[in-house]
């Protein structure tokens, strides 16, 4: 009498197989995708540290140019404060390009506006997963000359 619910199989053998798991060929396949997704994950982060770079370069140039004593030099101070900023994020400040919206009159209460942009390559990736081309990064601000300033004459929208 036996207390099992199987029954016994006289012709059963054991299979020289038995417990050896499959899908050791995955791994590779595995592994290469945690790779493309390691490099997507990259490129996105240089998208982040590029948009915070032409945010800061954006906005220094804007507040060079209203901190400025005249016109003359209001340009080249903006250019100069946009170049360092990209600069202090390791960036090559002659892929910068910035430029002055506004074209308004240097007088107190104009607003100027500049926007820097930048290019980011994208990583080529297997499978087509790629971004395809390089990335424009764009940044805007804009800022007013003080109302308050001397020796600037005033604009009419003053408020004031």
């Amino acid at each position: 009498m036996t207390w099992s619910h199987h029954q016994d199989r006289a012709g059963d053998v054991l299979s020289p197989e038995r417990g050896v798991v499959g899908g050791l060929e995955v791994l590779p396949f595995g592994v290469l995708i945690f790779v493309v997704g390691s490099l997507l994950i990259a490129n996105a982060w240089a998208v982040v540290d590029v948009k915070l770079a032409t945010t800061a370069a954006a906005r220094e140039a804007a507040r060079s140019y209203v901190e400025s004593d005249s016109a003359v030099h209001a340009d080249v101070a903006a250019q100069r404060a946009a170049t360092d900023a990209i600069t202090s994020y390791g960036r090559n400040p002659a892929k910068l390009e910035l430029h002055r919206e506004s074209t308004g009159p240097f007088v107190r209460c104009s607003r100027v506006t500049y926007v820097a942009s930048y290019e980011v390559p994208a990583i080529a990736l297997p499978f087509g997963v790629g971004l395809g081309g390089p990335i424009e990064v764009r940044a805007r601000h804009s800022e007013i000359v003080d109302p308050l300033r001397r020796g600037l004459p005033a604009e009419g929208s003053c408020g004031g």
